[in-house]
């Protein structure tokens, strides 16, 4: 399945803010606010555009359930972070291996 440049640009637009954010979040800079805003913007931007490179959700397939899961978690780290229920230092960390799970199910669509 071959999709379309531009969506994939906006995907990975959408990732990079993502974590841009996320560090921003977690390592308290200044501007929180900012942060918070460019998270919530970047979790839309990835949800609508992973939804329109998908087209139709392949119901028999869970990898991209999985994904969805993994979005949800990147999408309550700040949360965490702001309650300091995990440090930041392994926030970033399970952000980043969620990441990692999520491009490499994307890539390679194991089940």
């Amino acid at each position: 399945m071959i999709h379309d440049p531009k969506l994939v640009t906006l995907h990975l637009a959408g990732v990079f803010g993502l974590f841009a954010a996320l560090g921003a979040i977690c390592l308290g800079g200044a501007g929180k606010k900012s942060g918070t805003i460019l998270h919530g913007v970047s979790l839309l931007l990835i949800v609508g555009v992973g939804f329109a490179m998908l087209q139709k959700p392949p119901m028999h397939q869970y990898w991209w359930m999985v994904k969805l899961g993994i979005w949800l978690f990147l999408g309550v780290a700040p949360a965490l972070a702001r309650k300091k229920a995990v440090p930041a230092s392994v926030l970033l960390t399970l952000c980043l291996a969620g990441g990692i799970a999520a491009a490499w199910l994307g890539m390679t669509k194991p089940f």
